[in-house]
């Protein structure tokens, strides 16, 4: 069964770090392009990173703060320091080629004192 599954969200004070794990079963990630979406309560999806091909990207609002990785065939990290309560919201993995697309199920994020 294919499968992402995103882990490591929870509750996080302002300033501080977190490191969200997206993992693959049925398949593995080598030529996906792997990103991280999130959404907030109200607000539409958007993106916060991406890595293809040895390249990553970053949206400006997490930039310098977020980082992506593959730590294996099968698991890309998301890291996040001095988060923000800005940062709080739902966030999705996804790994995509040009003829197919998976979704994870999603992992709460709250950033709040």
């Amino acid at each position: 069964q294919v499968q992402l599954v995103e882990s490591g969200g929870g509750l996080v004070q302002p300033g501080g770090s977190l490191r969200l794990s997206c993992v693959a079963s049925g398949f593995t990630l080598d030529y996906y392009a792997i990103g991280w979406f999130r959404q907030a309560p109200g607000k539409e999806r958007e993106g916060v990173s991406c890595t293809s091909t040895s390249r990553e990207y970053y949206a400006d609002s997490v930039k310098g703060r977020f980082t992506i990785s593959r730590a294996n065939a099968n698991t890309v990290y998301l890291r996040a320091k001095t988060v923000k309560p800005e940062d709080t919201g739902v966030y999705y993995c996804n790994a995509k080629t040009s003829w197919t697309s998976h979704w994870g199920q999603g992992t709460q994020v709250t950033v709040s004192s």
